[in-house]
Parts: C-alpha cells; structure tokens; sequence
C-alpha cells in the first residue's frame, strides 16, 4: 500500500528552482495584502455595502484560500529533495482545491445573477437581490463546493494504491491519481471526469449565455449606462475566463505530463486566484475611491504623529 507520493515539481535545475521561489514569495507576499486589503475596505465602508461588493469580498477570500492550499507546499518544495507527500496529505490538498475551486465557480454564478438582475431587472432588484438571498447565495456557494470536494473525497479514498507512486507535477493531481491505482479503474475515473468536467463546462456555457445576454441588453441603453455596463461586464467575463479556460484544460481535455500541463495549472491554482479581485478593483470606481479615501487617512495620521 503506497503511504506517500514523490512530487516531481516544476523543475530539477537548482538554478530555476531559486528563481521561482524567489518569483512566487515576492508574488504571494505582495499581491496577498492587496486582497486582504480589498476585504477590509469593503468591510469597514458602509458605501461598499451593495451585493456586488458582498461577493467582491467573499471572493477574495476563496481566492486567498485557494491559492494558500498548494503555494507554501510547492515553495517548501523548491528546496528539498525527494518532494514527497503522505497520502492522507494529498488526499486532504485535492480535497480542499476543488471544495475552494467549486465554490467559487458557484460564486462567479451567483455574482452573475447580481448583476443580470441589475441590468434587467433595475426595479426588482432590492427584492430579487436582497441581504437575505446574498447570504442564502453564499451558503449555497460553499454547500455546492463542500459536496463537490465531499464526492471528490469518497471516490479517491476507493482508489487502491500499491505500485507506482510519482505525480509528475507540484500538488496532487486527482487525474494523476487514478493513473497510479492498482487496478481498472475507468469507472472510478469516468465519474471523477463527470464530477470535474461536467460542472466546469455547465456553469461555463450558462455564465457566457448570461452575459452575451447582458451585452445585447446594451443597445437600448444611454451612452453612459452603456459604459459603465460594458466596464461591469467585461471584467467579470474576464475573471470567467481566467478561471474557467485553465480549469476548462486541465479536468476536461486529456491529460498529458507535459511542462505545458504544469504552466496552466501553476496560473489556475497560483496566479490567477491572486489577481481575480485586483481585476475587479480596477474595474469599480467605487472601491478605487474608499481606498483612495482610507489611503488618504493613513497619510494624515501618519503626519499628525
């Protein structure tokens, strides 16, 4: 029975090694503060109290989650050699990636209703997009990812592992994984596809569906509600496709160790969670002000002292 996995990382050169944990530790500790620092503003400005701004939030912190699940393995990694991981821990990192991931597919669905409402629907949105179904949104968000992430679990705990033990990549790969079982298992493997792929794909059509819908709302609009309608959706359609075209690679198309395999799976589960909500501020001038405001602040006390 295999009681650990040999992780091959991202590189065998000492040399790149360096430079991609210097890359990534500067990267971490500076764009981190950034999304904790979008946390707080929306939390301490009773301005940012709109539901967009309730998800712009919890979706920083999924993004902060979810990129802390394989970034300080994967930099402890850099440095040592073999890089090994205990089953139970491999098991519990998979776990906890596509409990995060799904939950925040499911956000990006809910924030899309938000702002469908809000463009279609202006008159009925106090009601349709209340305190009370932001909240019940996000539970469902977090409930959708802990079944997700549950099923994940029951079905990777079946895979029986006595043979070959190396993932040839930086954190454990549930497809990787169900290469490495013992025996047949292309059931196993058929239901871990319907459990990834299936759901990716789904709210992928049905968020591109929203907003093209959206965007032809857009031509009995004023020039300016056009504008600002056009920015609100462009970089939530951004922040889709960041999340979704990886993912979209990685669990739907077959798999192959190659270093491009690696490449879009250090952006999907490194890079890109980090910049999503910085994407989102640059695009709200509601957010750039409070924080210009509280920026402001900072600057006068600091004088006064």
């Amino acid at each position: 029975v295999t009681l650990e996995f040999v992780l091959l990382g991202l590189s065998h050169s000492h040399r790149v090694q360096a430079l991609l944990f210097s890359f990534f530790l500067l990267f971490y500790v500076a764009v981190l503060p950034s999304n904790v620092l979008l946390i707080l503003t929306v939390r301490g400005d009773s301005q940012l109290g709109s539901p967009l701004h309730f998800f712009l939030a919890n979706l920083a912190f999924l993004d902060i989650c979810y990129c802390s699940v394989t970034l300080p393995k994967m930099l402890a990694d850099l440095f040592s050699s073999p890089k090994t991981v205990s089953y139970n821990a491999c098991v519990a990192q998979l776990s906890f990636l596509h409990i995060l991931g799904a939950a925040e597919i499911f956000l990006l669905s809910a924030m899309a209703y938000d702002r469908y409402v809000a463009i279609c629907q202006p008159l009925r949105y106090a009601t349709l997009v209340s305190g009370a179904v932001c909240r019940a949104l996000l539970a469902a968000s977090w409930g959708g990812g802990l079944v997700h992430g549950v099923v994940l679990f029951a079905l990777t705990i079946t895979l029986p592992f006595c043979g070959p033990n190396v993932l040839d990549n930086f954190f454990c790969d549930v497809r990787q994984l169900a290469k490495l079982a013992c025996t047949n298992t292309r059931t196993v493997e058929l239901l871990m596809f319907l459990n990834n792929g299936a759901v990716v794909v789904l709210c992928f059509v049905l968020l591109l569906t929203s907003y093209t819908a959206l965007l032809l709302k857009l031509r009995a609009r004023s020039s300016q509600a056009k504008k600002k309608i056009t920015s609100t959706c462009i970089s939530h359609m951004l922040v889709v496709l960041l999340t979704f075209g990886p993912a979209i690679y990685i669990y739907v198309l077959p798999f192959q160790a190659v270093p491009m395999e690696k490449v879009v799976a250090l952006f999907h589960t490194v890079v890109f969670p980090l910049t999503n909500p910085i994407i989102y501020t640059l695009c709200n001038k509601e957010i750039r002000s409070s924080m210009g405001r509280n920026w402001l602040c900072v600057v006068k006390l600091s004088l006064m002292y």
